[in-house]
C-alpha cells in the first residue's frame, strides 16, 4: 500500500456502501480540497444529507428505540487511553473532558452539524432539559451533566447524554461515544466496572444497524484490544467495523504492515490519524498531520486515502448516509407495524366507564354473554367457543361422570358372595307368629336398608364432584367475559362461588332425601321388576335340588344372576325356598333402585343447571350488587392501576409512533419530490 493509487482490495473497502433501497444518497466532497492546508474539515457539504440525519436524530430524541426499533448509529468504542477522546475532539473541533481513568461515564451522543454562522451553537440535552454552553466551557458542562446523571464519583450509567455542536466546518455526523474499556477498577469504581462497560458497549454495537468505529492505538497489538474482541463477537467478519489508528507519530514502526495485513478483519478499512498535541489549534493540528503523512519516512508510504482526520470525516459521512438510506424503508415499515399493533391493542382494551349507566350496561352485557356461553357448553353441548379445551366440553364430561357413578353403584354390591347366608339370617330374625308359607315383608325391608346404607355416600360424593366441576366451568367463563374489568371480575367470581355452593347444598339435600326414601320404603311400577323376578324364581326348584343333592363346594349357575357356591347351604334345607325367593326379589328390585338413582340424578342435574343459568345466576348477582350499596359500581368507575398503566403506555407509544411516522413522512415526501 505505497503512496498513489490504492490497491483494488482497499479501493473496494473505500467504496463500501450499505445497499440503498429507495434512494441513493451521495456525499459530494471535493476530494482534492480536503487535503488543502486552510480548508475546514469538510469543505463542501451537500444539504441533501442533513434532513436525513436530522430525521434519525429526531427519532432518537423521541426514543423510538424503546419501541424495539433500532436506528442507524455510529458507535465509538475503544480501550481506555486509546485516544478516543482526541479523535472525537478533532472531528467536533471542541475540547472534551480529559483526565485519568474513565472520562466518558455515560453514553454521549454527539450530534455534529455544519453551521453557516461563525459563532458556534453548543448545548447539552438530558433529563428532559436543554443546557446551553460554549466552546470554553463545554468540557465542564459535560462533567456537570454526567455527575447529575451518573452521580459524583467514577461510576458509570446507561442513561444517555446528548451533545449538540453546530459549528462552521464540522462534518454532519451523529456519533455515540461509549466509556473506554478498562479491566482494573480504580478507587471509587465498582469491582465489576469492566462488566458494566461491556454490557453498555454490547447493547449499542449488537444491532445490525450499528456501525462500529473502533479506536486503536498504534502502539498495541490490535488482536489483543478489548474493543476488537467485543466487536468481533457481534461483527465477526468486520462488515460494519471501521478502525481509527491513533498516536501514529509515536509508533510508526510496522504500522503499514499492520493495517495492510488486516489480521483482525476490519471490513470498512483503517484510517490512521495523528493526535492533536498540547494546545495546538485544530487547524494547526491538521497541518501537522498532513505534513507528517507527507514527509515521514514510514508513514508517507501509507495510502493517502486512508490517513487524516479529514479522510475519517469523509468516510464517516458517506457510511452514515448510506446506512440511513438502507435502513430507512425498514424503519418506516417497523413503525407502521408497531403503530397498528398498539392501536389494535388499545382498541381491544375495555372502554373506560365514566358513569353509572355505562357500568350497568357493561355489567349486564357481561352477565348476558356469560349465561349464553354457559348454556352452550352446559346445556346444548356446543363446543365452538372452547374447541381445544376438552375440560370445557361440559355435556360430554358430565355424561362421563354419570356413567362412572352408575358403575360405582353397581360395583358396590357382590350378590354372589356367601350366597343366601344374609337372607337366611334375616329370615330367622324377622320370623313371627304367622302361617308358615307367609313371606315376611320386614325381611325384604331389612336387606334393602342394608344395601341402601352401603351405597348412601356415593350419591353425595357424586353431587359434590359434579358441582365442583361446574364451579370451575362457571368461574372460567365469567373470568373470560369480565377479564377487562378486574374489579367486576372479583365481585362476580365471589358471587358465583357462593351461588354454586348454594346449588350444591340443595343437590345434597335432595339426594339425601332420595336415598332416605329408597331406604324407608319399597315400590316400583317398573314391569322389569316382575319380569326379572319371574325369570329368576322359575329356577328355584332346580337350584334347591342341586344344593341338596350335589354336596359341598358345588357351583350352581343361575341364569341372569351368575355362578354361585352352594355347598354351605345344605344344612338350611327347610328355609332355602324362602331365602332363594327373598334373594331374587331383592336382586330384581335392586336393579330398579340403582337405575332410578342414576336416572333421577341425571334429571336433577339437568334441571339444576338450567335453573342456575336461567333463574338463579342473574337474580343472585343483581341481588348481591344491590346489597353492596353501590361499592362495586364505584370501584368499576376507578380503573385498576394495571389497566390504567397499560392504557397510558399504549397511548404514549401511539403518540410517539405517530410523531415518528410524521417525521419520516416528511423525509419521504422530499425524496419523492426529488428534493433529496
Amino acid at each position: 500500500m505505497s503512496g498513489g493509487k490504492p490497491s483494488s482490495k482497499r479501493k473496494g473497502v473505500e467504496e463500501y456502501e450499505y445497499a440503498s433501497v429507495n434512494t441513493e444518497v451521495e456525499l459530494h466532497v471535493e476530494h482534492d480540497a480536503i487535503f488543502h492546508d486552510h480548508v475546514p474539515i469538510v469543505s463542501y457539504y451537500n444539504d441533501r444529507i442533513t434532513p436525513l440525519l436530522d430525521a434519525v436524530d429526531r427519532l432518537r430524541q423521541l426514543q423510538v428505540v424503546k419501541e424495539g426499533i433500532q436506528l442507524p448509529t455510529i458507535v465509538v468504542v475503544g480501550d481506555q487511553s486509546s485516544g478516543k477522546s482526541s479523535v472525537l475532539e478533532s472531528l467536533a473541533c471542541i475540547n472534551l473532558p480529559r483526565g485519568d481513568g474513565i472520562c466518558t461515564r455515560v453514553p454521549l451522543i454527539m450530534r455534529l452539524k455544519h453551521h453557516p454562522s461563525l459563532v458556534p451553537e453548543i448545548f447539552l440535552q438530558f433529563n428532559d432539559k436543554t443546557v446551553p454552553t460554549d466552546e470554553a466551557h463545554v468540557a465542564d458542562a459535560i462533567n456537570l451533566a454526567t455527575d447529575e446523571i451518573a452521580g459524583n464519583g467514577k461510576g458509570i450509567c446507561n442513561t444517555e447524554l446528548t451533545l449538540v455542536v453546530k459549528k462552521n466546518g464540522v462534518p454532519d455526523l451523529t456519533l455515540v461515544d461509549l466509556p473506554g474499556i478498562t479491566r482494573v477498577p480504580v478507587h471509587g469504581q465498582p469491582a465489576n466496572i469492566y462488566q458494566q462497560i461491556a454490557n453498555i458497549i454490547m447493547k449499542y454495537i449488537s444491532p445490525a444497524e450499528s456501525v462500529i468505529l473502533n479506536v486503536l492505538s498504534a502502539s498495541v497489538d490490535f488482536s489483543t484490544c478489548e474493543s476488537i474482541m467485543m466487536s468481533q463477537k457481534v461483527d465477526k467478519n468486520g462488515e460494519r467495523t471501521l478502525a481509527v489508528v491513533t498516536k501514529v507519530d509515536k509508533s510508526p514502526e510496522g504500522l503499514l504492515e499492520k493495517v495492510t495485513r488486516n489480521d483482525v478483519n476490519i471490513g470498512l478499512g483503517y484510517v490512521c490519524v495523528r493526535n492533536r498535541i498540547g494546545n495546538e489549534s485544530y487547524e494547526d493540528a491538521r497541518k501537522e498531520e498532513a505534513a507528517l503523512f507527507a514527509t515521514h519516512q514510514r508513514l508517507s508510504m501509507i495510502d493517502k486515502s486512508t490517513v487524516g482526520i479529514q479522510v475519517l470525516a469523509q468516510k464517516l459521512v458517506r457510511i452514515q448516509a448510506n446506512i440511513i438510506a438502507k435502513c430507512l424503508p425498514d424503519i418506516v415499515r417497523k413503525i407502521d407495524e408497531k403503530l397498528k399493533k398498539s392501536i389494535s391493542e388499545l382498541n381491544g382494551m375495555p372502554r373506560r366507564l365514566l358513569s353509572v349507566a355505562e357500568v350497568m350496561a357493561a355489567f349486564t352485557g357481561i352477565i348476558g354473554s356469560s349465561q349464553e356461553s354457559l348454556r352452550k357448553i352446559l346445556v346444548r353441548g356446543e363446543i365452538d367457543e372452547y374447541a381445544d379445551e376438552k375440560d370445557m366440553h361440559c355435556t360430554a364430561r358430565l355424561v362421563e361422570m354419570l356413567n362412572q357413578f352408575s358403575t360405582d353403584l353397581h360395583n358396590c354390591s357382590d350378590h354372589t358372595k356367601k350366597f343366601m347366608m344374609n337372607e337366611i339370617a334375616v329370615l330367622e330374625e324377622t320370623k313371627g307368629m304367622e302361617l308358615p308359607n307367609m313371606f315376611p315383608h320386614a325381611a325384604f325391608l331389612t336387606i334393602l336398608q342394608q344395601k341402601v346404607e352401603e351405597i348412601s355416600e356415593l350419591p353425595i360424593e357424586f353431587v359434590e364432584k359434579v358441582w365442583a366441576y361446574i364451579d370451575g366451568v362457571v368461574i372460567s367463563v365469567l373470568d373470560r367475559h369480565s377479564e377487562n374489568y378486574h374489579q367486576l371480575q372479583l365481585f362476580i367470581r365471589r358471587v358465583a362461588h357462593k351461588l354454586v355452593a348454594k346449588m350444591k347444598d340443595w343437590s345434597i339435600d335432595w339426594v339425601t332425601e332420595i336415598v332416605q326414601m329408597e331406604k324407608e320404603s319399597d315400590y316400583t311400577c317398573n314391569p322389569e321388576y316382575m319380569k326379572e323376578w319371574n325369570k329368576l324364581i322359575a329356577q328355584q326348584h332346580t337350584v334347591i335340588e342341586d344344593i341338596v343333592q350335589r354336596g359341598r363346594f358345588y357351583l350352581v349357575n343361575i341364569e341372569g344372576f351368575g355362578d354361585v357356591e352352594v355347598g354351605h347351604l345344605m344344612v338350611y334345607k327347610l328355609i332355602l325356598p324362602k331365602a332363594f325367593d327373598l334373594k331374587m326379589r331383592v336382586f330384581a328390585y335392586w336393579k330398579v333402585v340403582l337405575m332410578r338413582l342414576v336416572d333421577n340424578m341425571a334429571l336433577h342435574l339437568q334441571l339444576s343447571i338450567r335453573n342456575l343459568l336461567n333463574k338463579e345466576m342473574e337474580k343472585e348477582i343483581f341481588n348481591e350488587l344491590a346489597g353492596t350499596a353501590g361499592d362495586v359500581i364505584e370501584r368499576m368507575l376507578e380503573e385498576p392501576p394495571s389497566v390504567a398503566n397499560k392504557r397510558e403506555r399504549l397511548n404514549t407509544s401511539i403518540k410517539l409512533l405517530r410523531e415518528s411516522k410524521e417525521v419520516l413522512a416528511n423525509i419521504r415526501g422530499k425524496i419523492e419530490c426529488g428534493d433529496l
